[in-house]
């Protein structure tokens, strides 16, 4: 046999398993081990308190400004169409131009002439203006769409201008540069924004659109003006794209514009207009039939020193310029003191701390005389007249000597005057 052939019969036998021994069985008497307890969590810390965060302000979406580089020639055009331009007068003076403003604002040109001549016709002078009540002025400026606050307007700006310069004239606004005269009107207590760039155009040569309510309206139903810009009342950048030459056409075109947005809102012709120049918005912003157009919200003022600063002022100004008359808001509580206590007239029942009563008070009673009765004069009866008594004989005096004529001083002789005296 060959080694060959021992070795293929030890591979091919079985290889013997090593035998395993079984595991040992637990004894009887050996307790199982008890499970070990889960560890307990500590307590959870209490968080510190914290305070209430401020909810913060939802801002309404801020809307695009509308292409007004493209809206504005369109609007020219349609107004043109539609209104013709009135020519502003400028011989005026300057303070009769802020009167005219007054009462131009939301009317329509010739009825502010009516009612600024008429005013000036029945009052002596402006100074009688200016302490009538605003309610009389409102009677005589009845031709206006709203006369009481015309009449506030054109009374608080000359209450203004006397107690600046104890005179009713401003012409020396326009000695200087157009920035003194614009600071010379705006220091006007209760003179609105309108006036002030109506006679900034008119009367110092500026380049100005003045706009009032009507004006925004129109602009506002065209779509040139946003949500926010009529709102605050402020268009920024208008005269840019309107050059001078034809700013006083477009002003007074606008104005009149304005004035039908006002008084006829569904009007033909405020239609008309606004189609021609911007469709899309006039389906958005046109209310509906019967309803006026929304005035406008104005923001409230900022924040802050300079802001609380300034509605202070405002407050002020407006208690010192308060208007005087039925007309008048209630002065607020604390702004009259009260007298001290004790210092009125006492009433008979009152006493003091003595226990006398105090004085009477002085009361003025009213000097009423006792009505007179006239009598009517009755003729006495006719009485027996004595028996007349004969006349008393006449005694004649016996006239007296009558004495000779005194003779005349003897003149001196020629020789005793001749004579020297010794």
């Amino acid at each position: 046999m060959t080694a060959s052939k021992r070795n293929d019969r030890a591979a091919a036998k079985p290889v013997a398993k090593p035998a395993v021994k079984p595991a040992a069985k637990p004894a009887k008497s050996a307790k199982p081990a008890k499970s070990a307890k889960p560890a307990k969590a500590p307590p959870p810390k209490p968080k510190p308190a914290t305070a209430p965060q401020p909810v913060a302000e939802v801002k309404p979406p801020v809307e695009k400004p509308a292409p007004r580089a493209q809206l504005l020639p369109r609007l020219f055009k349609a107004l043109k169409a539609s209104y013709k331009p009135v020519p502003a007068n400028v011989s005026r003076p300057l303070l009769e131009q802020v009167l005219y403003a007054c009462c131009l604002e939301n009317a329509r040109p010739e009825a502010a002439e009516k009612a600024l001549a008429r005013l000036l016709a029945q009052a002596f002078d402006l100074n009688e203006v200016r302490v009538t009540t605003v309610a009389e002025l409102a009677e005589v400026l009845h031709d206006l769409p709203d006369p009481a606050r015309a009449a506030l307007s054109l009374r608080r700006a000359l209450q203004s201008v006397f107690e600046s310069t104890y005179s009713f004239s401003l012409e020396h606004a326009k000695k200087h540069s157009l920035a003194h005269g614009l600071k010379t009107l705006e220091n006007l207590h209760g003179v609105p924004p309108f006036v002030v760039q109506y006679v900034a155009s008119t009367a110092l040569g500026g380049h100005m659109i003045p706009l009032d309510h009507g004006a925004l309206a129109g602009l506002y139903l065209t779509g040139l003006v946003t949500q926010q810009e009529y709102d605050s009342g402020k268009v920024p950048g208008l005269e840019r794209l309107i050059p001078k030459k034809s700013g006083a056409e477009f002003s007074s075109l606008l104005h009149q514009f304005g004035v039908d947005c006002l008084a006829n809102l569904h009007g033909a012709t405020v239609k008309k207009v606004v189609q021609a120049v911007n469709p899309a918005a006039g389906k958005d912003r046109f209310p509906k039939r019967g309803e006026p157009l929304p005035a406008p919200n104005p923001p409230p003022p900022a924040p802050g020193r300079e802001a609380a600063r300034a509605a202070e002022a405002a407050r002020a100004a407006a208690e010192e310029h308060r208007p005087a008359g039925p007309q008048a808001a209630a002065r607020p509580a604390g702004k009259t003191p009260l007298p001290p206590p004790g210092s009125g007239p006492k009433r008979a029942g009152d006493k003091s701390a003595t226990g006398k009563p105090g004085p009477k008070p002085f009361v003025v009673k009213p000097n009423v005389g006792k009505p007179l009765t006239i009598k009517p004069q009755t003729t006495p009866p006719a009485a027996e007249k004595p028996p007349a008594k004969p006349p008393a004989p006449v005694v004649k005096k016996p006239e007296e000597p009558k004495k000779p004529p005194a003779k005349p001083a003897a003149k001196p002789s020629a020789q005793l005057a001749k004579r020297k005296p010794r």
